[in-house]
């Protein structure tokens, strides 16, 4: 059986480290504020946005919500988000996706001032994490990094395989890993013979949105396997892109779903806002 990597108890404690920095703002007249744009009346976003908010309280970073119409415009959203680059009591932004039909995401995206990009999407940011500079990082997958590390598993040097190549995840996480001298390869829906690759391994990252997709038998024993996924299955059960059961016999650290990965990004969120206002308040 895996070690269990527990993102809730983990993200717990960073919450715990995060209220210290906070404290410490305030004490200089910094009041930390993280805005968040919601457009629209997607169900899975309501929760996240609500998650988010929740963890704010606990810190005790100020919360904007920004409730946007789906109807809302792709210019009146970028006006919001002008609007709050200039709000000096801002410090860190982000704008919950996914955004209505009639709305360029990237477009949007890149309105949002580099330096109160809280979910590190922003062109620059993503130009600094792949030039090897100081960046705002991606919140998924630096939670995915945090993990690995307070599990104590070493990465220098070690063989690292990333299923999924999206700019959320996929792509910024295979950076990461290289950044800490790991070598990496990077599957994908084209892939051939993917669990001939996922089995040479050492540290597995799956972030591909396709249920119980990774099996044991893709596993290389004691390896560190780290699951991204988030499926709903038809009976309402949440599994992750990792056949838990299967991969928890082979495995030697192991994310369960839900209570792994998630929590660490709503804390990897937390920490951006703290680290905007500790640069920029």
């Amino acid at each position: 059986m895996a070690i269990r990597m527990d993102g809730k108890k983990i993200a717990a404690e960073i919450r715990g480290e995060l209220k210290g920095r906070v404290e410490a703002l305030k004490a200089r007249g910094i009041e930390p504020c993280l805005a968040v744009i919601l457009a629209g009346d997607d169900p899975a976003s309501k929760i996240y946005v609500r998650n988010k908010k929740r963890a704010c309280e606990e810190i005790g970073i100020r919360s904007l919500e920004i409730l946007l119409p789906e109807s809302v415009t792709e210019q009146e959203l970028i006006e919001k988000i002008r609007e709050l680059n200039e709000d000096r009591s801002v410090h860190a932004m982000l704008v919950q996706l996914p955004l209505p039909r009639q709305i360029d995401s990237l477009k949007v995206l890149d309105e949002i001032a580099p330096e109160k990009d809280a979910d590190g999407f922003h062109v620059v940011n993503a130009g600094r994490l792949f030039t090897g500079r100081a960046s705002v990082l991606p919140c998924t997958p630096a939670g995915c990094m945090e993990l690995i590390h307070r599990a104590g598993v070493e990465v220098s040097g070690k063989t690292a395989v990333v299923v999924g190549r999206s700019n959320i995840v996929g792509k910024p996480m295979a950076q990461l890993l290289l950044n800490e001298n790991a070598t990496v390869t990077i599957c994908h829906s084209r892939t051939r013979n993917l669990g001939e690759i996922t089995r040479k391994a050492d540290i597995l990252v799956c972030a591909v949105g396709r249920a119980k997709m990774v099996t044991g038998e893709m596993v290389k024993p004691g390896a560190c396997v780290i699951d991204v996924g988030m499926n709903r299955l038809e009976n309402g059960k949440v599994v992750g892109d990792v056949d838990f059961e299967s991969v928890d016999e082979v495995a030697g650290y192991l994310t369960p779903v839900p209570g792994g990965v998630g929590p660490m990004t709503i804390a990897m969120l937390m920490q951006n806002a703290i680290l905007a206002a500790e640069k920029h308040g």
